[in-house]
């Protein structure tokens, strides 16, 4: 998505660890024009699939997850990092490392809101090791869904996720494939 691989050459932050920093649309603050296009984007890509609902996780996924949901006529779900007081005990479960904060997080979604055979379609956005993508589908396959795909915003796709979704036999779709940070610049699939 040129749009997309623009604003990352334009407003995107090489960090040390291969982190890439893009706040200025989507990590921090959000751009809500490019995140409709990107919804926009996914619904296009993943228009021959079956879609019931759309799950994502907190916080950087939800602008990204909302939008495919909102262009795709379905709800969306936002798997939590932390239970809240309000959630009850019927919850589904599944530990997620962040290689970006160094630390394991649990993240949940109340069991009412996913139901077998429905179809699930997993919104990212970042696929680098794929932990956040493992505990979705863990999630999914817990409450006996089917998932269609899984949909990232940017794929860094010589960290392993990308190669992990397809070994999975999911339909993956990336909109910003990124081949590496060489000296610190950020390299897409496909450029010279």
């Amino acid at each position: 998505m040129k749009e997309l691989v623009d604003r990352i050459k334009q407003d995107g932050e090489v960090l040390p660890g291969n982190v890439l920093k893009i706040n200025s649309f989507l990590n921090h603050q959000v751009d809500p024009q490019l995140m409709m296009h990107v919804g926009e984007e996914f619904a296009r890509l993943f228009k021959d699939e079956k879609v019931d609902k759309v799950l994502t996780c907190e916080a950087s996924g939800i602008a990204p997850g909302v939008m495919a949901a909102y262009q795709l006529h379905v709800p969306m779900i936002f798997a939590r990092k932390k239970k809240p007081s309000t959630l009850n005990d019927a919850v589904y479960w599944a530990d997620v490392f962040s290689y970006t904060k160094k630390v394991n997080n649990k993240i949940c979604v109340e069991e009412k809101f996913l139901h077998p055979g429905e179809h699930i379609l997993i919104i990212d956005d970042f696929v680098a090791h794929g932990e956040a993508v493992k505990g979705m589908v863990n999630i999914a396959k817990q409450a006996g869904c089917n998932i269609v795909g899984v949909g990232a915003v940017v794929a860094k796709t010589f960290q392993g996720g990308s190669e992990w979704v397809e070994n999975e036999g999911l339909h993956f779709e990336a909109l910003a494939k990124i081949d590496s940070f060489e000296n610190d610049q950020v390299h897409f699939e496909g450029e010279e």
